[in-house]
């Protein structure tokens, strides 16, 4: 199992290229760009991309998906509301759905509040999140940008995030990874937000 993490782009995006070598298959989550690093990294592990996911549409986490689609291929898929964005996907992600690479499941949690159609991806076999701009350490995504709201990221990040359990690792789109306990109890945007 390979879980390798790339900073990305101009706003150096938490990019993350999850493989299972046993079957070949790998998935991207949030290219931002260095398509070629992240392309080295997919054939160094004798892998083949099956998707491209965008955990939202913001130009940051999604500046490589033309690039690394046609240097690796894998479908791009994001939530339906975030297809508004400026590009056309090849399928859409849904809470309730997967995106499985060989024996390995993402499960869908559709997290607005930093933008209309986010997403968070739960992969319960390591207890880990991957939130994209819902929740960093310390801190939230904007909710000044269009599609933005406050009470529905706090929304997002009480009904969504908290009930994972506070061992739950968070790997944000930016900046270092984290914990539930630790933003439950240190957090200051959604310190004390009860479930």
């Amino acid at each position: 199992m390979l879980i390798k993490h790339l900073p990305a782009g101009p706003l150096m995006v938490n990019c993350f290229i999850l493989g299972d070598e046993a079957s070949g298959e790998a998935v991207v989550i949030d290219p931002g760009g260095n398509v070629p690093d992240i392309v080295s990294i997919i054939e160094e592990h004798g892998l083949g991309l099956t998707a491209i996911i965008n955990t939202h549409g913001h130009w940051d986490h999604t500046g490589g998906n033309a690039d690394l689609k046609r240097a690796a291929g894998g479908r791009i898929l994001i939530h339906q509301a975030e297809e508004a964005r400026g590009f056309k996907p090849d399928g859409y992600l849904r809470e309730g759905e997967a995106v499985v690479f060989g024996p390995h499941r993402l499960e869908i949690l559709e997290t607005p509040g930093h933008s209309p159609g986010g997403i968070s991806l739960y992969f319960r076999e390591v207890d880990a999140v991957f939130v994209g701009d819902l929740l960093f350490a310390g801190s939230i995504g904007r909710t000044d940008l269009p599609g933005g709201s406050f009470e529905v990221l706090v929304r997002s990040v009480r009904d969504k995030i908290y009930p994972l359990g506070d061992e739950t690792r968070v790997l944000p789109g930016h900046g270092p990874m984290t914990s539930v306990g630790q933003e439950k109890r240190f957090n200051p945007f959604v310190k004390g937000v009860s479930i």
